[in-house]
């Protein structure tokens, strides 16, 4: 490992400076963890690896890494206003708008270390005390497609489905029957479909989901995080959610509470949308096969 603060820097970006805060892909391709981050303390960055790039839904689980890459890639860097330890715990304030300030939180839990990455808000909602099945979608394992513009995708490391990467005409993540897309999803954080029904946008991509035989918008959050927004006024986006369903009936928006649980209805949604689908080709030959009865035939 070289210095944590050199031979990092992506093309393009100003030289490195220790008060940033640095977000980049895990070089271990066999880690369930995908990133690393470097929190810049005053006595020496901690590096850590984790699940993912920001706590928006719920606490990121995180883990020690053994150091920094020397080569790494970068996925985000931002100016650190401040990022002090507290007891157990470690303050991060970063400087921008938006997703500015969390908190790592260094304790145990049945008998071991952990790590855990959140923010007031996430620190606040309650956790769903579920555990998600393992069998499979409609009695199957999946082959889902992932949209290669997907910047942080699901793994459907939970599931019994495989992913594979390329553009999608329309949605996320999609499965396909005999090179034709039957099934897609589209997948939102509460503030990107605020930003998109504010702005009117969401009509375009809901228009080519709705082209699809079975499609749906999942939120990783609650319907009820809708009222409490406080920088759009939350009947606004109340009335635009009730407008698109009018418009595309066909294309539902399932609020799922957590990352985990949307990842998990879109499991289920498209192993029973291939299902179905297969269902309707199936009674679709037997009716192409059927001999057609005469009158005559009838009459005997």
């Amino acid at each position: 490992m070289g210095d944590p603060s050199a031979g990092d820097e992506p093309r393009g970006v100003r030289s490195a400076v220790v008060a940033d805060f640095v977000i980049a892909l895990n070089p271990d391709a066999e880690s369930t963890l995908p990133f690393l981050v470097r929190l810049p303390l005053r006595d020496g960055p901690v590096v850590l690896k984790v699940r993912d790039v920001w706590p928006r839904t719920a606490k990121v689980y995180c883990h020690r890494a053994l150091g920094w890459p020397e080569s790494p890639e970068i996925v985000e860097r931002v100016t650190v206003r401040s990022c002090e330890r507290r007891g157990a715990a470690v303050d991060l304030v970063l400087d921008r708008p938006r997703e500015n300030r969390s908190q790592f939180v260094f304790t145990k839990a049945r008998g071991r270390d952990v790590i855990f990455w959140q923010t007031a808000r996430t620190a606040r909602q309650a956790r769903p005390n579920v555990s998600l099945p393992t069998a499979r979608a409609a009695g199957q394992s999946l082959e889902i497609l992932v949209d290669a513009h997907e910047r942080y995708p699901w793994t459907f490391s939970h599931q019994q489905a495989s992913t594979y990467r390329r553009p999608l005409p329309a949605g996320d993540y999609a499965v396909q029957d005999g090179g034709r897309i039957v099934a897609a999803v589209e997948r939102k954080s509460l503030a990107d479909l605020v930003a998109e029904l504010t702005s009117g946008k969401l009509r375009y991509p809901r228009a080519d989901l709705a082209a699809v035989g079975h499609a749906a918008v999942v939120v990783e959050d609650r319907y009820s995080a809708v009222f409490k927004l406080d920088r759009v006024r939350p009947s606004t986006v109340a009335d635009g959610l009730a407008e698109a369903a009018a418009r595309f009936p066909s294309v539902p928006v399932i609020f799922c509470e957590t990352r985990s649980m949307a990842q998990e209805w879109t499991f289920r949604f498209l192993g029973a949308a291939l299902a179905h689908d297969r269902e309707d080709a199936a009674a679709g030959l037997l009716e192409a096969t059927r001999p057609t009865a005469s009158l005559s035939d009838i009459d005997q």
